[in-house]
């Protein structure tokens, strides 16, 4: 069931929280302007179908490549934009949607002072997506979207919808078992089908907990001990939900891929940041962190 209600309560918290985020992130378009990406390469693979590992976006930065000229990529939800705009300098026509009007604003400005051309519209997914009018090479979702999705099942059919024949779904989530644990590392949460969580504590500031990690650009102090007053209304997603919606959907899945690591966000207390802005345990058996798929709508 659509709860449109409680989307729009979520949009309270982003609003709240978006510039928090911003604060810690020093010249983000300096940093774009000069190559700079705030993708990951596990996501650019994803999209490239070229592999599991390596580094493929020091690669296509040093060739000047740009692999994605002539698809037209839709990004859902965008957030305030950086993943989009780093899309755009990969070649693709790109267009970001989100609930929030104030990370579409950041986001909008962002690509002011870039020069990097984007589109970038304020909507929630479930009536954007339906309305839509245009057809899309790639729809790209990526680290925390499904979370806030109230049917999983109507998404991805509207997903399905905007996609043309031979068009891909791209997702890389933090994985539905790592998102069992509390920001004390204790099991709290429930596992998949869409049980409703409220977060009384509302979207926090996981760019001042991250570090580096998701402020590429540079990290700087920024907002101190930011309190969000919106709660959050949260929707758990296992991997066989996520998986079987988009079959229920009619795409067909070409890629699933579990990773030992989570990019740029520090989703457990005690993980430590390795090489490539990554965060795992520091040792011992290391769970499925992030959960990745590519899946296609048949021609």
């Amino acid at each position: 069931m659509i709860r449109r209600d409680l989307h729009q309560q979520n949009r309270l918290a982003w609003d709240a929280a978006t510039p928090a985020h911003s604060s810690h992130k020093r010249d983000q378009a300096g940093f774009l302007r000069g190559g700079g990406t705030t993708l990951f390469d596990d996501e650019v693979h994803l999209l490239l179908g070229t592999g599991p590992e390596g580094h493929v976006l020091e690669d296509l930065r040093n060739s000047g490549a740009r692999p994605l000229s002539g698809l037209r990529l839709l990004h859902a939800p965008c957030n305030a934009g950086q993943d989009t705009l780093s899309l755009a300098q990969l070649g693709a026509e790109v267009t970001g949607v989100d609930i929030s009007p104030t990370a579409i604003a950041a986001a909008q400005t962002l690509a002011e002072e870039t020069g990097i051309s984007a589109r970038f519209v304020v909507g929630d997914l479930y009536d954007w997506l339906p309305a839509c009018e245009v057809q899309f090479d790639v729809v790209f979702m990526t680290y925390g979207a499904l979370i806030w999705m109230s049917d999983i099942d109507a998404l991805f059919a509207a997903i399905a919808r905007v996609l043309r024949p031979g068009g891909r779904l791209v997702g890389l989530e933090f994985h539905p078992l790592a998102m069992m644990f509390d920001e004390h590392g204790e099991l709290f949460y429930p596992y998949g089908g869409g049980a409703h969580v409220v977060g009384e504590t509302g979207v926090g500031d996981y760019v001042a907990a991250s570090g580096t990690a998701l402020a590429p650009s540079g990290f700087v102090e920024g907002q101190v001990g930011f309190k969000n007053p919106h709660a959050t209304n949260e929707f758990s997603w296992g991997v066989a939900d996520i998986l079987g919606a988009q079959l229920r959907a009619g795409l067909v899945l070409e890629v699933v891929r579990e990773y030992p690591y989570a990019n740029g966000c520090k989703i457990w207390p005690d993980l430590v940041e390795q090489p490539g802005r990554r965060y795992a345990p520091a040792g011992g058996a290391v769970p499925p962190l992030m959960l990745g798929w590519s899946s296609r709508r048949p021609e």
